[in-house]
């Protein structure tokens, strides 16, 4: 093999290599959660759901939402702990599972959008067990509740402000359709 076709050679493999180096896909994140009066496109967020013919079902979603001042609960900055309005939410929460002893939830842990990804997550996590574990000594069993943390990846107010930030740093507790 002369020169020139070595060259031509080292070129093609070099290219060869290269070609599956080209920019990297961004990751892909969650769908947006739904504003309030649209469907939840599967993600479980609908309020609208467990109605029939305008009635509430006992034990579903909307059900949940009718008979407890709110789904969510809110932290303080880089904090997991819960306060006593906190706990009066999920008190209410705790009597609404009472009563519905079949119902499982997911308890979702969410962080604002300052700091990294893996940090979020992390504290997404801790809330939604301060959330999970509350009810647990409250008496709601263990195997009811299931814990997931979106970190910053599903925010419910877009914006930097502290406004937005505090809406964010929240434990959602979801009841499936």
């Amino acid at each position: 093999m002369n020169r020139q076709s070595l060259k031509i050679a080292a070129l093609a493999a070099a290219l060869a290599l290269t070609a599956g180096c080209g920019k990297k896909t961004p990751e892909t994140l969650p769908p947006e959660p739904p504003q309030q009066g649209q469907t939840d496109g599967g993600l479980g967020t609908d309020p609208g759901a467990g109605n029939v013919g305008g009635a509430v079902i006992p034990g579903s979603r909307a059900d949940f939402l009718r008979s407890v001042p709110s789904d969510r609960v809110f932290f303080s900055t880089d904090s997991y702990s819960l306060d006593a309005e906190d706990r009066a939410t999920l008190d209410a929460q705790v009597a609404w599972l009472q009563r519905n002893p079949g119902v499982l939830v997911t308890i979702e842990g969410h962080a604002d959008e300052r700091g990294t990804r893996e940090y979020n997550l992390a504290l997404g996590d801790r809330r939604a067990n301060a959330a999970k574990n509350y009810l647990q000594s409250r008496g709601i069993a263990a195997s009811r509740l299931n814990v997931v943390s979106w970190g910053k990846e599903r925010p419910v107010a877009l914006g930097s402000d502290e406004g937005a930030w505090a809406q964010n740093r929240r434990a959602v507790t979801v009841v499936p359709q």
